[in-house]
This record gives C-alpha cells, structure tokens and sequence, in this order.
C-alpha cells in the first residue's frame, strides 16, 4: 500500500505543474509577452510541481504510517491526521512561492 500511494500521487502531483507549466507558456506566447514574463511562467511551474512531489511523498509515505498507527492506537487518530494535512500544507506553499513570483517578480 505504501510503495502505490508513493507510486501515484507524487508523479501525479508533479505531472499537475508541469501542466500548468504548459498552459501558462502556451498562453503567454499566445499573448507575445516578453521573456522575462515566460520564465517567470516556468519558474512557478516549477515551484508548484517539485511542492506537489513533495507533498505527493508526504502524503504517501505518512498516510500509510497514519494508517498502520490508527490500527495500533485508535484514539490518537486525530493527532495522527494532522500529519497527513501538514503534507498538504507543502503544496500550498509552492502554490504561494508561484503566485509571489508572478505577481511580484
């Protein structure tokens, strides 16, 4: 169980930025922006995909213990989710870096 959601979700989650980073080149030379504003476009592709393969191993790697722990001691379950949703938090961070180099930089 644990080699599978290592297996999926991290390349799943990186697979999902490099996509952004796709549409959002796409639509900026559609536009003909400068290349300062492409690289900038890849940059937070970038930063949104390496956060989602990490968030993709965190979740993995930490829902399978999550899960073998609840098992073992029922009543920690809620302490022990948190593990689980500070993993996420890592995407959301590469989804902030994106935003402050677009907007920012």
């Amino acid at each position: 169980m644990k080699a599978q959601s290592v297996g999926i979700m991290g390349p799943a989650l990186l697979l999902m930025g490099l996509l952004i980073s796709v549409s959002a080149g796409g639509l900026l030379v559609i536009a003909q922006e400068t290349s300062e504003t492409v690289g900038k476009a890849i940059g937070a592709a970038i930063a949104v995909g390496v956060a989602g393969l990490g968030a993709g191993f965190a979740v993995g790697i930490g829902g399978a213990a999550v899960a073998s722990a609840i098992v073992e001691r029922r009543e920690a379950s809620g302490i022990l989710l948190l593990i689980v949703i500070l993993g996420e938090g890592i995407a959301i961070y590469g989804l902030l870096i994106a935003l402050l180099i677009m907007l920012l930089l």
